[in-house]
């Protein structure tokens, strides 16, 4: 999977098609990230001790990698892009086929 934690993506397909955000946890085995602010459902709470009243609360779901894409550039200028891996200096690193520039 080539979409990591900390990286800012944009959904390319689905309910939440063209918001961007930061991808918050990476679920490798189900190839599905979750993204702060995408896919946001209720979620209903029976009372505990912590929580006494319960409730529904909203929170991000995870979606599926397939429908979301690398961002980069600043503010304005954002576009997204397909990864890509090379070789620098005896280390595989990821960079952005778009611009040929190494992503952290």
């Amino acid at each position: 999977m080539k979409i990591k934690k900390n990286d800012k993506v944009k959904v390319i397909s689905g309910k939440d098609k063209g918001k961007t955000g930061v991808v918050l946890r990476v679920e490798r085995s189900k190839d599905r990230v979750l993204v702060e602010g995408i896919n946001v459902a209720k979620k209903h709470l029976k009372p505990t001790q912590s929580n006494p009243d319960g409730g529904i609360v909203k929170q991000e779901a995870f979606i599926h990698v397939s429908n979301v894409a690398l961002v980069i550039g600043k503010a304005k200028n954002e576009e997204i892009t397909k990864i890509g891996y090379k070789t620098v200096d005896n280390k595989k690193v990821r960079y952005a086929k778009k611009t040929n520039e190494v992503l952290k």
